[in-house]
């Protein structure tokens, strides 16, 4: 080979060299061109709005299987007719069902700080059954709802005390105190009492499961009417509510 064609040789490697890293350089600015977009555009997208916070007053029915609605459809428990009682009547409000089926007073001790967490307005105390039919000492019962009450009032919460009682075999004398339990937290603390949650409902055909303990859907619609007397003085109508808006 001679010098001059080393020359024109080394030549043409230097102009390739050259022109494969344009082409390379040259490919994100023409699909950046192409598709006439900032090379950050997946940074710039919106983020998707948070779901809005439910603000209406809170409403949690705190308890048992009684609360829980055991043996009965979701939308039959108490609470569940509770909320459709409120709507109708025009009072603005959300009613969340707290109840677990076997729970005793113990446990309402034990889960007492996750209610008061949710700050909510008004909370149905509903506990005591399960420690009865245990055989529990009604000491014991009756401090447990004593703590439940006050940590749920020092959470500025109103608070209503659901009672219920006990079946004949347990003795009148050990029914009598038992039922006594609850009228003396209810005037220790100061707040409304339903003492019997099955009154109405209790005895009457179809209201209450073959357990002869727990109610029925028909049994649950009369308990929430049982505690609408005691839980509507303490809440305010939404005048935006269709039932309450005035009349032309």
């Amino acid at each position: 080979m001679t010098a001059k064609s080393a020359c024109m040789l080394l030549s043409y490697s230097v102009l390739a060299t050259v022109l494969f890293a344009g082409c390379n350089r040259s490919k994100p600015e023409q699909a950046a061109a192409d598709t006439n977009q900032p090379a950050n555009a997946a940074d710039s997208s919106p983020s998707p709005a948070a779901p809005a916070k439910d603000t209406r007053p809170l409403i949690v029915a705190f308890g048992d299987s009684l609360t829980a609605g055991y043996g009965a459809p979701t939308d039959q428990s108490y609470p569940a007719y509770l909320q459709r009682d409120l709507n109708a009547r025009g009072y603005d409000c959300r009613v969340m069902n707290a109840g677990i089926s076997g729970n005793t007073s113990k446990d309402g001790v034990v889960r007492v700080l996750q209610i008061a967490a949710m700050h909510p307005a008004v909370v149905i105390v509903a506990f005591g059954g399960n420690d009865g039919l245990r055989g529990i000492p009604i000491l014991d019962t009756e401090m447990n709802l004593a703590t439940v009450i006050s940590t749920l009032q020092d959470a500025h919460a109103n608070v209503i005390l659901g009672g219920i009682t006990l079946p004949p075999n347990y003795g009148k004398d050990y029914i009598a105190k038992f039922n006594a339990m609850y009228s003396k937290q209810a005037k220790l603390y100061s707040v409304p009492l339903l003492p019997f949650i099955l009154k109405g409902a209790y005895g009457v055909p179809g209201d209450i499961q073959s357990d002869g303990i727990h109610a029925t859907g028909k049994g649950n619609q009369q308990v929430a009417k049982n505690f609408l007397p005691l839980l509507l003085p303490i809440l305010h109508k939404s005048p935006q509510h269709p039932a309450n808006r005035a009349q032309p």
